[in-house]
């Protein structure tokens, strides 16, 4: 989801009309879209590990079947065997991966943050002065 989006978890013209389109209409609906407003922002995260936690559960149960499941061709089940434990090695490591790319993004995101917040700072000094010296020398 960009930033432009109009339904984002944030303070947004759209998101407000919604709330309170929803409170009039239905209380619950403008509670839940108030939940969205604050906490949106983290369900990307909760999605993800929720899926991951259902992923090793159902990986869990296919695993226990397929260990008890034979062929009778010995050569055909080890080799089976063989296959599957590379694909899980594969597996681990391409969650690794997502890990590792996850924190990365995390931290660019922060990166962008921290960048925004100090060009609004030093544009809010070069622009304003600062008020509270201002405010002060008013007395």
């Amino acid at each position: 989801m960009t930033n432009s989006a109009l339904l984002r978890p944030a303070w947004t013209p759209a998101t407000i009309a919604l709330m309170v389109i929803g409170f009039m209409l239905f209380w619950p609906l403008g509670l839940a879209m108030l939940a969205y407003i604050l906490w949106g922002d983290r369900l990307n995260a909760f999605k993800s590990d929720v899926n991951r936690a259902t992923d090793g559960l159902f990986s869990n149960f296919k695993g226990a079947s397929q260990t008890y499941a034979s062929t009778g061709n010995v050569a055909f089940d080890d080799w089976r065997s063989a296959e599957l434990e590379r694909l899980e090695e594969e597996r681990r490591k391409l969650d690794a991966m997502r890990d590792e790319f996850d924190e990365y993004v995390r931290e660019l995101r922060r990166a962008r943050d921290r960048d925004e917040f100090d060009r609004f700072m030093n544009e809010r000094k070069a622009g304003r002065g600062n008020p509270v010296t201002e405010a002060g020398d008013a007395n």
